[in-house]
């Protein structure tokens, strides 16, 4: 199907899969299969110098994995996909393509604990520098944080757990200016609320762990290309270099760029990172996030008007100090809502609670109907305490910079009835204030 006849919810549904491929099943099958047999020699020949497209081992490439990466790809309008057996695969993979031989990368303060966690801990033992960037929210002074070895902006298009909006096309501006990609986290949006590629970013990473699939019942990553950036770049040496394995039918050794002139930075992290790293989703899994994402529209539009709901009661309750959703008019981030959110905020939300750590203890014991844990996206509602949890890993002075105080609460929405869920939290509220 071409990438540009079908709407949306069409493509999800149907995008990046034939039946009359497949014995005409009509739900992709799981091929749960290790190698597969070459037709003749002249078929493997032609495979290993990528002179025709098709699969040799499933640790590179599977075909159930290639339904759901060809899904994503065209849903976020990109030129190339890549699936991976998580988000932080996903994220690790990125950065070591991008700043493989040495580098800084400009990340945003307002990420996921874990993504901040690990630029301070691996990447700078891997002679990749991370710089926490200082003016995110202000485009037009972040050039003053770029280095002349910086490689890449990395930001999350809606940050977990604040909610804030990044203005993505701005910062692409930026780093288009100085040579350099911009990369886009689109976790909590999806395709489906925000669109990365067509406000200018370059390269975007999924936790399709979470909204993507949605039902909190497989770990996969995505890493997507636009096609648009210039990776003949000097600051980019490695897309330039020549590999005996991208050699030709006559012998002839090419460069990711010559071999994959479409999609090089999703083939590199294919043929390199993942061949030899590893981090492989499986067929199974691929086949539950392809059935998760078919139902995407639904459980968003569902997940941001429960999300209003539930910022819109807590925004006017004695025992909140504050609550950041960027769909209430008084959140900072409205106005970028306003414009480029037009399908909703997401399921996202914090607030603050206004009460000592043992009565804010005791009201996450008293929660019922919420589930208390980790993840985000799922069906069911989640509820946790982020500073003590998910960006547990952050010192004082980090939480600090990425404005996570004590008191906040991370709420994840989920599909149950708006009203039961208040009535959950105020009876919680109730029993920590008794």
């Amino acid at each position: 199907m071409s990438d540009t006849v079908f709407g949306f919810d069409t493509n999800r549904v149907h995008a990046g899969y034939d039946p009359a491929e497949h014995n005409q099943a009509v739900s992709p099958p799981i091929y749960s299969t290790v190698a597969y047999d070459f037709r003749d020699v002249e078929n493997a020949k032609a495979l290993f110098s990528f002179s025709e497209a098709g699969f040799l081992y499933t640790r590179v490439g599977n075909p159930t994995v290639a339904v759901f990466e060809e899904r994503v790809r065209i849903l976020d309008g990109a030129a190339g996909a890549i699936a991976l057996a998580s988000g932080m695969a996903a994220i690790s993979y990125t950065l070591l393509n991008l700043a493989e031989g040495g580098g800084r990368i400009l990340v945003s303060p307002y990420l996921y604990g874990g993504s901040a966690d690990s630029f301070k801990k691996i990447y700078p033992k891997l002679g990749i520098g991370i710089d926490f960037a200082k003016n995110i929210l202000d485009p037009a002074k972040l050039a003053e944080e770029i280095r002349p070895d910086t490689k890449a902006i990395f930001v999350e298009s809606i940050s977990n757990p604040n909610a804030i909006l990044i203005d993505v096309d701005a910062i692409a501006a930026v780093a288009h200016a100085h040579g350099i990609p911009l990369v886009v986290d689109n976790t909590v949006a999806t395709p489906y609320l925000f669109n990365p590629i067509a406000h200018g970013a370059d390269i975007v990473v999924y936790s399709a762990t979470k909204g993507l699939s949605g039902h909190g019942n497989v770990i996969a990553g995505l890493v997507l290309e636009s096609g648009n950036f210039d990776w003949k770049s000097e600051k980019f040496p490695q897309f330039s270099e020549k590999y005996y394995t991208l050699r030709t039918l006559d012998g002839v050794e090419r460069t990711y760029l010559e071999a994959f002139p479409d999609a090089p930075f999703s083939f590199r992290i294919r043929l390199n990172y993942l061949n030899y790293f590893g981090a492989s989703l499986s067929p199974f899994d691929a086949y539950l996030a392809i059935v998760g994402l078919e139902t995407l529209s639904e459980r968003l539009d569902k997940q941001s008007r429960t999300a209003l709901t539930l910022a819109s009661f807590l925004e006017g309750h004695q025992a909140v100090e504050w609550v950041r959703y960027a769909a209430l008019t008084s959140s900072p981030s409205h106005a970028r809502y306003q414009r480029d959110f037009k399908k909703g905020a997401g399921g996202i939300l914090s607030f603050g609670f206004k009460g000592s750590e043992a009565q804010r203890e005791k009201f996450l014991n008293a929660i019922s109907l919420f589930h208390y844990h980790v993840n985000i996206g799922d069906t069911r509602s989640l509820i946790v305490n982020s500073p003590r949890t998910t960006h547990g890993e952050l010192t004082p002075e980090e939480k600090a910079l990425a404005d996570i105080p004590e008191n906040l609460i991370r709420i994840s929405t989920g599909l149950e009835d708006p009203d039961d869920l208040i009535a959950d939290l105020e009876q919680a509220f109730v029993t920590a204030f008794a």
